[in-house]
């Protein structure tokens, strides 16, 4: 027994870490696996994360296996839903696990930890919710902190509870790129007659249409963009509203050579598309917390979230924009339910600009350089946005 109650980590030679979660929580779970396999560098590691999320893990060198859920089983009949269940838990137990880490909230993942029949089980303190005695299951329960907590501390707080403690430079993020990911974004970009390092990239679009800006403002972003002289690449998910709504907002610009990609890439080459880029304006959601583990210059945009358990992490090239309004973070789905958020849809394009102006100036300056001349980053004015800015004119009179 020590002071800490900590397990005896000399012993531990098999570890199964449980994170069902979406892109970005899995992605900001990297620290933990590389601290971990630190602290315990003798042991095997293996991740226990949905299919989907595979690419925000794979290549980490601290992770041996996955064991991966595929959501589409939601779809099946209960009795083949089961039977695949099943199965995982039965390789779950089969794999003889010392130590079970569980990240997640959730039922499921309690459950893995409880059938791995492991000596040592680690999970968030239920609080009553959830199933009856889950609290019970774990033999280290982790004390959730009653204040705002960045997602990547909060999860170093249960390497915390079995007496491993990273110094705050050890936690940074990882995200493994491969080598045909970047080589088809380069193969993208030289088609398009992209430079690499010389496109600033706008993803707009979360699954959660309440994240957003409105398609008005995004359209006044990419005239007064294109304005400047700037070349500009667009992104999505796969999903089809996404996709939809980047449609929507080139078809209000046609004149601007907008390189677009919503729902072209993978997570993989979304990286790659990420880590060349000059600079990333994007909303609450994966490409921020994979632009903080690449270190591209970013912009996020937070509205009805938090930024404090959200924001970017370990990233002196990033920069949040968020109204002051008294009401956020609300994490409602728009005010009072209405899926739009007014404090996104009345935030000012200039605080974007201004934003972006700080993340880019020691780019293409050094530090001595003094106060950042914007006139001298953007070329002058090209003769086809004046027509593009009397067509959004037209179609957003209140722009």
């Amino acid at each position: 027994m020590t002071y800490g109650n900590y397990p005896d980590l000399s012993k531990v030679k098999r570890v199964l870490v449980i994170k069902m979660r979406h892109h970005g929580d899995v992605l900001l779970t990297s620290p933990l696996f590389s601290n971990l396999k630190k602290a315990i560098p003798h042991a095997r590691i293996d991740a226990f994360i949905y299919k989907d999320t595979l690419p925000m893990l794979q290549g980490h060198p601290a992770i041996a296996d996955y064991l991966l859920y595929d959501r589409s089983w939601k779809k099946l009949s209960v009795f083949k839903k089961f039977t695949k269940e099943a199965g995982l838990l039965k390789e779950i137990r089969s794999r003889s696990y010392d130590l079970v880490i569980n990240l997640t909230e959730g039922d499921r993942g309690a459950i893995a930890a409880l059938v791995s029949g492991s000596t040592y089980r680690v999970g968030f303190d239920p609080k009553k919710s959830g199933l009856v005695g889950k609290c019970k299951i774990y033999t280290h329960v982790v004390k959730d902190c009653p204040h705002p907590r960045h997602t990547v501390e909060r999860q170093i707080d249960v390497l915390r509870r079995i007496g491993i403690f990273p110094e705050p430079e050890e936690r940074d993020l990882f995200l493994h790129v491969p080598e045909d990911a970047k080589s088809k974004i380069a193969d993208l970009l030289e088609k398009e007659e992209i430079r690499p390092d010389n496109f600033i990239l706008i993803h707009p679009v979360s699954r959660w249409r309440f994240k957003c800006l409105p398609t008005k403002q995004i359209v006044q972003l990419i005239a007064t963009l294109h304005e400047k002289g700037i070349r500009l690449v667009m992104s999505a998910g796969p999903d089809q509203q996404e996709i939809s709504m980047v449609e929507e907002i080139l078809a209000l610009t046609p004149d601007v050579p907008v390189f677009n990609c919503a729902g072209k890439l993978t997570l993989k080459e979304l990286s790659a598309l990420i880590q060349s880029a000059k600079a990333l304006i994007c909303v609450d959601s994966v490409p921020l917390h994979i632009a903080s583990a690449l270190k591209t210059p970013v912009v996020a945009l937070f509205g009805p979230t938090s930024e404090q358990n959200w924001g970017p992490w370990m990233h002196p090239k990033a920069r949040i924009v968020a109204q002051k309004f008294s009401c956020r973070p609300c994490y409602q789905d728009g005010c009072g339910g209405s899926k739009m958020s007014d404090c996104l849809f009345s935030m000012p394009i200039e605080s974007l600009l201004s934003a972006l102006d700080e993340v880019m100036s020691e780019r293409f300056y050094p530090p001595a350089s003094g106060k950042l001349n914007t006139s001298s980053i953007f070329q002058q004015n090209l003769p086809e946005t004046v027509a593009l800015q009397e067509r959004v004119s037209k179609s957003y009179p209140n722009v």
